[in-house]
């Protein structure tokens, strides 16, 4: 095993070893190395880079996936790409004020299909990205984790991976997210209305936005940046807080992720930086001794 695949393996059991949702019961259905795989997708963009997110709880959005999405955002635009946030309002009109944001329709209406296709016409991604973003069930409808139907308060990301030509990756935290129907059978066993769209590599975590941490973690040690070392979760979360957003577990507009408190994240970024370092070191280690044969 590398360096590069050992330091993949421990991400990934990083953020599931709380097992909040059931992650870490279905881990083992997808292959492992999924963090390393879905780096090695985002490194070579230079192009444009769709990162759908946005879930609606209430009248307003979640702050899980908004603070990963911009976390992403801000990785992409260091690695070159030109990164865009594709969600429904309000969160789309928030964050247009500061990002380049593709605007979604919310609701069910006849033309998700083509809403897709004209855009991955007009934008031409090179890799679209789902975070925490509702998917489609089997039943062509949306529910959230207390199995209620969302589907009037949801716009349609899933016709976008649908219909790309590109790869896609996507990030979930409990079943009904888009790119949970790459493990829909391990899925049976969750009280849950699972989502059915699949995608080209899935990240999961106990927290959404944390998987976003674990992806840049992977980039920083593929590329010798420390892109973590610059994040700043907590003004995020400020930021989402002064526009609206709320806690998708309490539904409280706190500075809070999935009822957590944001020291947890932050101490998740401080944790994962020294696993970096040590990744680091091994390589560096085993290059000085290959050089001493």
């Amino acid at each position: 095993m590398t360096v590069a695949q050992s330091l993949s393996i421990d991400i990934e059991n990083i953020l599931v070893e709380r097992n909040l949702r059931g992650m870490k019961t279905v881990q083992s259905a997808l292959p492992a190395g999924y963090i390393l795989r879905a780096a090695q997708l985002m490194l070579p963009i230079r192009g444009p880079v769709l990162i759908g997110t946005g879930f609606p709880v209430v009248d307003t959005f979640e702050t899980d996936g908004p603070v990963g999405a911009i976390a992403l955002y801000q990785a992409f635009e260091s690695l070159g790409a030109t990164p865009i946030i594709v969600c429904g309002a309000p969160l789309s009109d928030e964050l247009a004020k500061n990002y380049r944001v593709h605007s979604l329709k919310v609701g069910p209406h006849k033309d998700r299909e083509q809403e897709a296709l004209t855009a991955l016409k007009n934008l031409k991604p090179e890799l679209i990205v789902s975070i925490e973003r509702p998917g489609m069930a089997a039943d062509g409808n949306y529910y959230n984790m207390r199995g209620e139907d969302i589907s009037a308060r949801a716009a349609c990301f899933d016709t976008f991976l649908t219909n790309a030509t590109c790869p896609s990756i996507a990030i979930g935290d409990g079943g009904n997210e888009i790119g949970m129907g790459n493990i829909q059978e391990a899925l049976k066993d969750l009280d849950i209305q699972a989502a059915a769209t699949k995608c080209s590599e899935l990240v999961i975590a106990d927290v959404s936005n944390w998987a976003a941490l674990g992806l840049i973690a992977m980039l920083d040690w593929l590329t010798g940046q420390d892109q973590l070392g610059r994040l700043d979760s907590m003004s995020v979360l400020q930021y989402l807080s002064e526009r609206g957003s709320v806690d998708g577990v309490t539904r409280d507009n706190t500075l809070t992720e999935d009822g957590l408190p944001a020291q947890d994240g932050i101490d998740l970024i401080a944790r994962l930086r020294d696993r970096v370092k040590q990744g680091k070191l091994s390589t560096n280690n085993s290059s000085t001794q290959s050089g001493d044969h």
